[in-house]
């Protein structure tokens, strides 16, 4: 996990760097040609004006006077940039500088810039001008004219160097900010990358927990909204039921340890006891009978264990796109309780309409509830009393009751009923064939079917009431 933090740092700090150098490219060299784009805009008109001023003295037939000269240095001056003025072919006849001082009055532009001056009309260069400069230099020409002819072109020119020096002063503070920008960029990737990666490390934590047993661990929650935090929450849900699965499966062992060592217990020591001769031979037949008792019960237990992990497996839409007549099945599970409930001298008070009750679910399945529930009521009911079946629905579900007169169940007890293997007190000695599952099956199948079960039992009257869907259209 530490690897994975490490890698999704690593991964997130190259592309903030490789970010910030892009931009820091794109700044520099934009930023840059914006700059002298301005200066060279700024430039030409300074151009324009010089060649407006130019005119003027054209007109009135004056373009070697002194005051000219002035007008130029003043703007030079003004402006810090060199200007002067040329005839059509490139002589220099005019200049910004001091005449004692002035070292380009009488020197030609090269033809070569001319040549392109004359092409496209205006000038906009950058260099030493032909040599005519020691360093390199932004340079633009406009044309001044007298009527519609072109009298001459003026020049104005600006070092590089101190064109571009309040551009290059900008760069250090831009340097500046963006190392700081960057800092803390990569100090923000470092705290999310771990604030990304500590749960999923939590969570391979506990996972090595859960390989070694410990399934009560779980990942703290911090209250996150996002995936992280539906992550969370799923992992720890899934750790709450493997919690329960695992103490299911040791409840499970338990209990079937629990009722496999009483009967294995008493057949082994019968049958020792006869193999010995500890037990008379005249007695033998009796306690032959008890191991076949037990044995028997032991071929159930196996038995309701196997259909557990049937039922178990069912899926619910294969069970549900079956349907069946619920009256039907009551009719046909009553009658194979005919002998039961003669021998129990039980009356029958039958609720079920003459009409289908058509329900969602698998016929064999609700049978086996049906069976299980009628079932215990035949067996702990008292003898001579009522025994109650009833149908009745409403407008999207059937309810089956299932109601015997016998001992109240204590409300302690009600809550357990269905768990496995599970026997009330009253059960001990009313049930000695059965392994505890037949609720727990009742409970299942109805679980299976996404339907409810619910008990009562006051003053001796239980109530078993479970619940079906009916079919759609009915």
């Amino acid at each position: 996990m530490h690897s994975l933090y490490f890698k999704n740092f690593l991964a997130t700090a190259t592309m903030v760097i490789w970010s910030f150098l892009l931009l820091a490219l794109a700044f520099i060299s934009i930023g840059r040609s914006i700059f002298v784009n301005e200066v060279q805009e700024n430039m030409y008109n300074n151009a324009v004006e010089v060649a407006a001023t130019a005119e003027a003295y054209a007109r009135n037939g004056d373009l070697s006077s002194p005051d000219l000269r002035m007008n130029l240095s003043s703007l030079s001056a003004a402006t810090g940039r060199h200007i002067f003025l040329t005839t059509t072919d490139g002589f220099i006849f005019s200049c910004s500088d001091r005449q004692p001082r002035c070292e380009h009055l009488g020197k030609t532009v090269s033809a070569e810039v001319m040549a392109q001056l004359h092409e496209q009309g205006k000038l906009l260069y950058s260099g030493n001008l032909g040599g005519m400069y020691d360093d390199p230099r932004f340079v633009v020409a406009e044309p001044f004219h007298y009527g519609n002819a072109v009298l001459g072109y003026a020049f104005v020119s600006h070092v590089s160097s101190n064109a571009l020096y309040t551009w290059q002063a900008v760069l250090p503070l831009f340097w500046s900010i963006s190392i700081v920008v960057l800092l803390l960029s990569l100090s923000l990737s470092y705290f999310f990358s771990w604030h990304l990666a500590q749960p999923l490390k939590n969570m391979a934590d506990a996972a090595r927990s859960f390989g070694h047993g410990n399934f009560s661990v779980r990942v703290d929650d911090t209250g996150r909204n996002d995936e992280l935090g539906e992550l969370t929450e799923a992992f720890n849900n899934m750790a709450s039921s493997l919690e329960k699965s695992e103490e299911r499966r040791r409840e499970f062992i338990a209990n079937v340890s629990h009722e496999l060592k009483t009967p294995m217990t008493t057949i082994s020591g019968f049958v020792d006891g006869i193999l010995d001769g500890t037990i008379p031979p005249e007695q033998e037949r009796h306690y032959l009978e008890t191991i076949s008792a037990e044995t028997k019960r032991l071929a159930r237990l196996v038995r309701s264990m196997l259909e557990l992990s049937r039922l178990q497996a069912e899926d619910r839409s294969i069970l549900l796109s079956k349907s069946f007549d619920a009256a039907e099945m009551m009719r046909l599970t009553l009658i194979n309780f005919a002998d039961k409930i003669t021998a129990r001298h039980l009356d029958v008070d039958f609720r079920v309409p003459e009409e289908a009750v058509e329900v969602q679910g698998d016929v064999d399945a609700i049978t086996q509830v049906s069976y299980n529930l009628l079932d215990n009521a035949v067996k702990f009911a008292r003898e001579g009393t009522t025994l109650t079946l009833s149908l009745w629905k409403d407008s999207s579900k059937a309810y089956i009751s299932v109601r015997s007169c016998g001992d109240t169940i204590p409300a302690s007890e009600i809550p357990l009923l269905f768990d496995r293997f599970h026997k009330s007190d009253r059960s001990r000695s009313k049930d000695r064939d059965g392994v505890g599952l037949g609720l727990y099956i009742v409970k299942t199948i109805l679980n299976n079917h996404g339907e409810d079960i619910a008990v009562t039992s006051r003053e001796g009257v239980t109530d078993f009431v479970f619940t079906l869907t009916l079919k759609k259209g009915r």
